[in-house]
């Protein structure tokens, strides 16, 4: 079995914090270092390349900043922001931050990110693996667990930043799982399940009731957006006796 490693490149202005993050990036072997900058556009090669897993990110930097560096940073690479500041915190959790580190950065706060890193990429690695290989189950990570969930239990899956819950027609009826709701679209299948809204996928075959734009699960209401309604209508369309045209009304 090959052994985790996590790719991670550190960017910061500041040569002392670069050096002790380095020495701390170089002490874990699960951690792969393949690069070291001093600003933000020594690295956009590294950072766009869809390569990376983990980055450790200053905030406060000349030119561009790390809130602004994440703008262009894949989904599937994942910020830790180092910084002397306390009040970003909310913006960068905003801006898909794993953790958020104050310097100086104690060890022990720095393996908790790390760990946090660890996690997601089992998940991530998971999802794509098991979702490619089992074709009526997906396996997730919850609570430090591995659970396996029939995809014909699933009712809707709601997102929420990086976390998802996957709300079931059985017990237990909701799972929550570290994982994004991009990354998991990819790995249901596209016959069975629909993205409808920027925080909703719905199970095509658990649908019963519509009500104008909105999916109705008993007394849950799912809205179905702008972006998702013609196809959404389509999908209508050509399941319908008379497959004619289906007009959605008061999309949210």
């Amino acid at each position: 079995m090959n052994q985790l490693k996590l790719k991670t490149i550190i960017i910061d202005d500041e040569p002392l914090a670069r050096e002790l993050i380095q020495n701390y990036v170089e002490r874990v072997p699960v951690l792969s270092l393949v690069g070291s900058y001093a600003s933000a556009q020594d690295a956009v090669r590294e950072v766009v390349s869809g390569e990376i897993d983990l980055i450790f990110l200053d905030i406060n930097m000349p030119c561009v900043g790390g809130i602004e560096l994440a703008q262009i940073t894949p989904r599937s690479t994942r910020i830790i922001y180092v910084t002397a500041y306390e009040q970003y915190a909310l913006q960068a959790f905003a801006a898909n931050a794993l953790d958020y580190l104050l310097k100086p950065v104690a060890f022990a706060d720095f393996m908790r990110a790390v760990n946090r890193g660890v996690e997601w990429k089992k998940m991530s690695d998971a999802l794509e693996h098991n979702g490619a290989l089992i074709k009526d189950v997906i396996v997730v990570k919850s609570d430090y667990k591995t659970v396996q969930i029939a995809l014909d239990s699933i009712l809707y899956v709601e997102g929420r930043r990086d976390y998802v819950t996957f709300v079931l027609d059985r017990e237990p009826f909701s799972i929550v799982s570290l994982v994004n709701l991009k990354k998991l679209e990819g790995v249901l299948p596209v016959e069975r399940f629909m993205r409808v809204h920027r925080s909703y996928i719905v199970n095509l075959s658990k649908l019963t009731i519509v009500d104008r734009a909105r999916i109705v699960f008993g007394e849950t209401f799912i809205p179905v957006s702008d972006a998702y309604k013609e196809k959404f209508s389509e999908y209508l369309r050509t399941h319908s006796v008379a497959g004619g045209p289906v007009a959605l009304e008061g999309a949210q």
